[in-house]
């Protein structure tokens, strides 16, 4: 079952262009210039229940355009798009009350005020009733590890801190879908790694449908096994992650430890050596002669150990966005 339907969608914007200078100032109230920019531009996929996705592209790529179409923020300039049945920008009560969408960039909760009023707020805002709104707040709470930081000061906490609040407050009406924007922009590694843990457990726990986009490849890497990249407002892929390291990943990486002196002009033979600091080694090569290099350095070298390894998902997604995809379809 379908829970997210677009078709062909687009959204232009006419952006005015001015010269420099008082000149230029002068000139514009008389003969403005306008560019069309195609933020999104002839996009169509679906998302069916329970499917985390990650939604990926560089910066200016159309990721935010096309959340905020989603949620009903914008209107589009065409296409179709339905999520639960409904068309967001209606902004029917119902739609509503059953997605939410988080932006790791803007804040919901009161700066001077407890999370706790936000939630109360929240509450009422969405009519959730009492017995519910206990349960869910007790099991977000419980997931998040919150407890001790209800009744301070937003201002007071930390950046990790009010980013869970923050997917507290968004949550509490048991959104179906969720759309989350970035969320954990600016965190800590370990914060990172935390707020990774709850998207899942709360995917794995309540089957809610959730587009996730994010700056850092290990969100992606550890939640979604489907992935839609998007770049100047273009769909180039959708399908799994493990397709597009397929694709792009033209090669491997040979992580040898030696237990013995070594001629490093004739490790260059074997590949392009990105890295010699002995005993460690780390070579590039084709990926489909990895086994067979592998077994010659095993036979013609001292090793200790060896590793055949991919290369990072980023140095991958980095391929995609330099133009040597085309466009999907």
């Amino acid at each position: 079952m379908s829970v997210i339907q677009i078709s062909h969608l687009q959204k232009y914007y006419k952006v005015h262009e001015k010269e420099p200078g008082l000149k230029g100032s002068i000139k514009s109230l008389f003969a403005r210039k306008y560019r069309e920019v195609k933020a999104v531009d002839d996009i169509s996929f679906e998302i069916g229940e329970g499917e985390l996705v990650g939604f990926i592209g560089p910066n200016g790529a159309g990721k935010t355009t096309t959340l905020k179409v989603l949620s009903g923020l914008l209107y589009p300039t065409g296409g179709e798009v339905a999520v639960l049945g409904y068309t967001p920008w209606d902004r029917k009560p119902e739609f509503q009350k059953q997605f939410s969408l988080v932006m790791g960039q803007k804040n919901q909760l009161w700066w001077d005020l407890p999370p706790m009023e936000t939630f109360i707020l929240n509450k009422e805002i969405y009519e959730v009733p009492d017995l519910q709104y206990r349960k869910t707040l007790d099991t977000l709470v419980e997931l998040l590890d919150v407890k001790d930081i209800l009744k301070i000061q937003v201002r007071k906490l930390s950046l990790g801190q009010r980013m869970k609040c923050e997917l507290i407050a968004a949550l509490l009406h048991n959104p179906k879908v969720l759309f989350l924007d970035e969320p954990t922009i600016g965190l800590d590694v370990v914060m990172q790694k935390a707020m990774r843990d709850f998207i899942k457990e709360y995917n794995r726990k309540f089957k809610s449908t959730i587009i996730l986009t994010s700056h850092y490849m290990d969100d992606v890497k550890e939640l979604c096994e489907r992935v839609i990249i998007i770049d100047h407002g273009k769909l180039l892929f959708d399908g799994k992650l493990s397709s597009v390291i397929d694709r792009f990943a033209r090669n491997k990486i040979i992580s040898v430890v030696f237990s013995g002196e070594v001629n490093q002009r004739k490790l260059a033979e074997f590949g392009d050596v990105r890295e010699y600091d002995f005993p460690k080694v780390r070579i590039n090569v084709p990926r489909d002669q990895a086994a067979k290099k592998a077994s010659q350095l095993l036979n013609e070298f001292p090793v200790a150990d060896i590793i055949i390894e991919e290369p990072p998902i980023e140095a991958i997604i980095r391929e995609v966005f330099t133009g040597k995809m085309r466009p999907a379809g």
